[in-house]
């Protein structure tokens, strides 16, 4: 990475994923418009990127993925001069794969995983990028039965994999960097404290995302005091504190998150001390301004980039 101190602002695409923004009525609208006219919806969402003053994107999951971004401009040469013409770089990209719940201890689901990591992180170097995002399998909800247990042992079967993967990204010049998304294994301090001892700082990092963190009781300043080197990238987010022990983890918890977002600077993120957090540990590259699935993404955005250059930004080292 660029020098550490320096902080260069970028969007993740989720912020994109509302139907407001897009004029339909659901999240398959939103699909539909992707597919019936591809480079219009790309060329909306770097348009809108591009007058929020931000300065990057980081690629999530369909439709607003790698694979369609190169479909829509024909190739990773005619994305990167997308991104050039409208003063915008890809600064990372965000692989989901290992936590949709299959079993990662199956050799079969191991490699596949790999491999599409392989294909993802050579399209993010072609295009200049530097950080892979990934985010960890989802935990059980509490009182299940049979329990499955973090454990030890899960745990470490969990780090041999993320270092084999970032290794593999490592040789193609990219770190890899776990995501605190809420109510997976990587988000609870000690679920987080677990894994980062677990794995191989020289090959996997962190990217905390402070209202993820908020969600599970944490508080983001003292995790990422306790573990700032090891800090690739970071998702800067408010939310407005935590959710309840008992809340169910299924195929619904992303939605059950959302009313706990907020904007930034109204939620319970300690935004000033977390800004001297980041001079005192000379932490910088990009910072991920994020929002999901905003109804108005350029306001929010443009809004939350004025508050960080105004409120955060003067706050000295």
């Amino acid at each position: 990475m660029s020098d550490k101190a320096e902080l260069r602002f970028g969007v993740d695409l989720v912020t994109f994923h509302h139907p407001g923004f897009w004029g339909v009525e659901d999240y398959a609208g939103i699909a539909r418009r992707a597919a019936e006219d591809p480079l219009g919806f790309w060329t909306k969402i770097l348009d809108a990127v591009a007058e929020t003053g931000l300065e990057g994107i980081e690629m999530t999951f369909p439709p607003f993925d790698w694979q369609g971004a190169v479909a829509a401009f024909g190739s990773e040469a005619g994305l990167a001069e997308a991104l050039s013409a409208r003063g915008l770089r890809l600064c990372s990209g965000f692989f989901a794969e290992l936590a949709l719940g299959a079993d990662l201890t199956d050799p079969a689901v191991e490699a596949g995983i790999l491999a599409s990591a392989a294909r993802y992180g050579d399209f993010l170097a072609a295009c200049g990028a530097e950080v892979m995002v990934a985010g960890l399998p989802m935990r059980q909800t509490p009182g299940e039965t049979p329990a499955r247990f973090f454990d030890f042992d899960a745990a470490r079967a969990l780090a041999d994999l993320l270092n084999r993967l970032g290794a593999l990204l490592a040789a193609k010049g990219l770190r890899l960097a776990l995501h605190t998304e809420g109510h997976s294994v990587f988000a609870a301090a000690r679920d987080v404290d677990l894994m980062l001892l677990l794995t191989d700082p020289a090959y996997v990092g962190l990217c905390p995302d402070t209202a993820h963190i908020l969600l599970m009781g944490g508080d983001p300043v003292q995790l990422v005091e306790r573990h700032h080197e090891r800090v690739v990238i970071a998702h800067w987010k408010d939310a407005t504190g935590p959710m309840p022990a008992d809340t169910p983890i299924d195929d619904l918890i992303h939605d059950r998150h959302r009313p706990y977002f907020c904007g930034f600077g109204l939620g319970r993120v300690d935004w000033h001390a977390w800004m001297r957090l980041m001079r005192r540990r000379g932490i910088g590259g990009w910072a991920i301004l994020e929002l999901d699935a905003a109804p108005d993404p350029v306001g929010d955005l443009t809004r939350g980039l004025g508050f960080v250059r105004q409120a955060l930004l003067p706050i000295p080292a």
